[in-house]
Parts: structure tokens; sequence; C-alpha cells
């Protein structure tokens, strides 16, 4: 390409490299997910990420983990006498373009008998499944109970 070909086409590749970089993924993501394992052997551990939409609404309807009994969505809520309380959920919406927060103290993943394996340190595969037959998968970075939550 002489000088003035390439003077001529690099802002515009610079413009079209910028404009694929910046824009808005067409399906949902996962960002930020971890796994907090129960202080106690044998109760649930609880999984947590943040969700972005994508072009469309979009509805997760399920989560799994490998080697998990079940795993079900809740969100926790403050009742009227001061006591907290979880509640499960059918599913969940995710606005196009918007993002739903999966944080301790809201909606959460609660994970029901996982293997004795998965351990703090390590990363349990999430696999969510969405309304309309999608999947998306999210590394989640495993801590102990009284461990912070990984920035």
């Amino acid at each position: 390409m002489t000088a003035r070909r390439w003077t001529f086409a690099a802002p515009l590749l610079a413009a079209a490299s910028l404009a694929a970089c910046s824009a808005q993924p067409s399906a949902p993501a996962v960002g930020d997910a971890y796994v907090r394992l129960a202080a106690v052997p044998g109760r649930p551990a609880a999984g947590y990420f943040l969700l972005h939409g994508g072009a469309a609404d979009a509805t997760l309807v399920q989560v799994e983990a490998p080697g998990a009994a079940r795993a079900e969505l809740h969100t926790s809520r403050m009742t009227g006498n001061g006591m907290a309380t979880m509640d499960s959920l059918p599913s969940v919406r995710v606005p196009a373009r918007g993002s739903v927060a999966f944080a301790p103290g809201a909606q959460h993943v609660m994970l029901f008998g996982l293997p004795a394996g998965v351990a703090p340190g390590s990363t349990l595969p999430l696999t969510l499944r969405f309304a309309d037959g999608s999947a998306l998968r999210a590394d989640a970075r495993v801590i102990a109970a009284g461990d912070a939550a990984p920035e």
C-alpha cells in the first residue's frame, strides 16, 4: 500500500476497530462469577455473578454446576419484622443492554450437594440457561465461607 493510500485508510481502520470494540454484545454475557462455599459442610453453597443483557430482553431459567445435586435461583428479602428470608425464583428477567447482579443479600444461585472436591481456590463452571434455549458458561472462582468476595 502506498503512503498516500495508507494515510487515507488508517483513520477508517481505526474508526472501524473502535466501533467494533465499543459495540454492545448481541447475546447476554456474564462476569465476576464466584461461588461461596457453606460454613457448615453439607449445606448449600451460593453462586454470584453479574449478568449483562444483550440486544434483546432475555430470561434466565436455570443454572447448572457439574456434580451439584441441584441449583436454584433465589432472592433474599427483608420481612416486615426485620428478618431476612429467601424465596425461590422460577426465572430472572435480564433487560436488553441492562445488568442484573447476583450478589449477597439479593438474587443468587443456591447450589445443593456440591461434590467434596469443590474447594476454595478451585474453579467451578456454571452453565446459565435461558428461555430461548441459549446457554452461557461462566467459570466461577470458589471461595471459603469467610473469604472476602473476589474483586
